[in-house]
């Protein structure tokens, strides 16, 4: 008797977060960050007032120094310089790919001594009427996509909100998003005058919906209207379908939502997205219906990679079509980006056409997206730690170079 193994669906963490011994400030939410001037002597009385002016230090200037924040008293700002640090990820390596998307390999602090360093990877893609920001949630990813690079990462471990603002902050650092930094110059950056980075998706490695609490409050940050201010209609969470928690992500994240689906039937989703025998096709839908605030206004994006002979046929196109009948939503179809090992092909690009123009004469918006940063493995479905592809030699040839920029 043959036994059949059922696939691993999630991966469990390998490490947990721990912190480092003065803790970075950046991340934490106003109530958060008012708890930690309490812990430094800092009066209820005061404390509104002072975390109003470190949140405009922080997120509106930029600052990485408790020093130049000229409207703190130098006491505080010594005390404050005594516990806490403004750090934010360090860049190892940055990559420059000839369409103007830029992608960072990340190094987290407060790592264990002793223990292998944490890395993710982010990635800017510039465009003429915004500047996207492809952010991680955990190092690694939950899951096991098979047409995804990622998915063949371990899990390492969730971020915290710290690190995943962090990221924002290190783009805005080396683009010269903030106040008083020069803005660096590229192919398809935004003119002076115009923010670098405009819209937020939570796209990069990790299932968000699987790291809930941070990505929440993380995401809270970031939309704050009095700091780094990005609009949540302008911030984008994607998942795999984890159905119990895409309810919740409406009510306490309230931002717009992609769902990554790739097939119309279960038995390819099963392959595709293993995820799927856990949450079928019709519970995913489902929730999508119920999704919070969704409308015509606030549609859901649905991805779709296109691959050759897998999923690119007419008749899924029709299948797709009456799948997504009564959901507000969009169609992204996405040209499969090869990776090293990969078994899938991208599909035609005169099927991909013909794919299209169902959806689209069917009354749904679908944009094909077009492939950004692929010479330096940054688009869809690409990002992996750079610490797992690269050698020694390079990644020490590509931290030099960040280095010295």
């Amino acid at each position: 008797m043959t036994t059949v193994l059922e696939p691993v669906l999630e991966k469990t963490p390998l490490e947990r977060y721990v912190p480092p011994a003065k803790p970075s400030l950046v991340g934490l939410s106003r109530a958060a960050l008012a708890e930690a001037l309490g812990v430094i002597g800092v009066t209820p009385a005061q404390q509104k007032m002072r975390v109003q002016q470190l949140w405009h230090w922080i997120y509106v200037r930029g600052t990485q120094s408790f020093d130049d924040m000229t409207s703190v008293s130098k006491e505080l700002r010594a005390v404050l310089e005594a516990h806490y640090t403004l750090a934010r990820p360090e860049v190892v390596a940055e990559q420059v790919s000839v369409d103007g998307t830029r992608k960072w390999l990340l190094r987290l602090p407060g790592e264990t001594p002793g223990s292998a360093p944490n890395d993710v990877e982010c990635v800017y893609i510039p465009e003429s009427d915004r500047g996207t920001l492809c952010v991680s949630s955990q190092v690694g990813c939950t899951l096991n996509c098979t047409f995804c690079h990622t998915g063949t990462q371990r899990l390492v471990r969730n971020l915290t909100p710290g690190e995943i603002v962090g990221q924002i902050m290190v783009a805005r650092d080396r683009l010269g998003d903030f106040i008083g930094i020069e803005r660096v110059k590229g192919p398809g950056l935004p003119t002076d005058g115009e923010r670098c980075v405009s819209n937020i998706v939570m796209m990069g490695m990790g299932e968000p919906l699987y790291n809930f609490e941070a990505v929440r409050d993380a995401l809270g940050v970031v939309s704050d209207g009095d700091g780094l201010a990005i609009s949540r209609r302008r911030i984008t969470l994607s998942t795999s379908g984890v159905v119990p928690m895409i309810e919740r992500a409406g009510a306490e994240i309230g931002v717009m939502l992609a769902v990554s689906l790739h097939a119309v039937r279960d038995e390819l989703r099963n392959e595709l997205v293993p995820l799927n025998r856990k949450y079928p096709i019709a519970e995913l839908l489902d929730a999508c219906r119920n999704y919070p605030g969704v409308s015509n206004s606030k549609r859901i994006t649905f991805e779709y990679v296109m691959l050759k002979g897998v999923n690119d046929s007419l008749e899924d196109a029709k299948a797709l079509v009456r799948l997504l009948k009564g959901i507000p939503a969009k169609i992204n179809l996405i040209p499969f980006n090869p990776w090293p090992g990969t078994t899938y092909e991208c599909s035609d690009w005169d099927q991909i056409e013909k794919f299209s123009e169902v959806v689209f004469n069917a009354g749904y918006a679908s944009p094909v997206r077009t492939p950004r940063g692929r010479d330096i493995l940054a688009a869809c479905g690409q990002l992996k730690s750079a610490t797992e592809k690269l050698s020694v030699r390079e990644r020490m040839a590509l931290r030099a170079m960040a280095m010295t920029d």
